[in-house]
């Protein structure tokens, strides 16, 4: 699959169910790994995902890529936890299907991704509960950007937000409190120009509003922030806070 990636040419031995799609699920294919993809490290990490579920997928006589049902991405993945790949690993595999199988709906060539529905594996530290969320697509291209250019990414045990000298420099191994947090945030807006005091909560509330303004639901809102009450994410909500022209023009003078 890396040689998919970097040498794109009309003999290239390409997965035997995307053959099988024709012509235009071929360059669709290629497009995902050659265009569709910023970051110069996730081509290669996806292509060895897709590569070895589409070989499974031919294994299984499933001969096309419109072939390739919900049941069969779940059937790859539990095969992958039950062997006892690691959670994150799993989840990967699982994050490259997902973005493949999406490129190829938006672009006709399966009608539906039957990845998206797939659940990945609960990935849970000693110590502690955590939330899970599944992670944005661009959050997860600025990720593994970050975890690149810093050299974090075989640092599986160190912290992943690190502070950095006062005079700059390189990363030290302490990690980011709340208060670094805060100030981060503060002097990224001033840079911005934005003369508007803001702070961790200010993420939170352009996150949330901006799901809801996007069709999302309260309700969903609520789980997903992990508030024990609608009420509580009510507060992040700034809709209501914004005057369209729309209702300034109903003033008649």
């Amino acid at each position: 699959m890396n040689q998919l990636v970097n040498q794109p040419s009309p003999a290239l031995q390409l997965p035997a169910p995307v053959t099988a799609a024709g012509d235009k699920a071929r360059v669709r294919f290629l497009e995902f790994f050659a265009a569709n993809i910023r970051n110069p490290h996730t081509p290669r990490a996806y292509g060895r995902a897709v590569a070895e579920f589409l070989s499974w997928c031919h294994q299984h006589s499933l001969e096309s890529l419109g072939d390739i049902e919900p049941l069969h991405v779940a059937t790859w993945i539990e095969a992958h936890v039950q062997a006892g790949c690691a959670a994150p690993s799993v989840k990967q595999r699982l994050a490259a299907l997902r973005h493949l199988f999406d490129w190829l709906a938006v672009g006709q060539i399966v009608p539906t991704n039957p990845a998206v529905s797939v659940r990945g594996p609960q990935h849970i530290v000693k110590g502690g509960k955590r939330h899970e969320m599944p992670c944005h697509h661009n959050l997860e291209e600025y990720l593994i950007a970050y975890l690149d250019d810093c050299g974090l990414r075989d640092e599986l045990k160190g912290p992943l937000f690190r502070t950095i000298p006062n005079r700059g420099g390189q990363l030290t191994r302490t990690s980011m409190t709340q208060p670094d947090a805060y100030r981060m945030i503060g002097h990224r807006a001033a840079a911005a120009g934005i003369g508007t005091k803001v702070g961790n909560h200010s993420s939170r509330a352009t996150g949330i509003t901006a799901y809801l303004k996007n069709s999302g639901t309260l309700e969903k809102a609520k789980v997903m922030q992990k508030h024990a009450s609608t009420r509580t994410t009510q507060i992040y909500d700034r809709r209501n806070e914004e005057t369209s022209l729309d209702e300034v023009e109903r003033i008649g003078i």
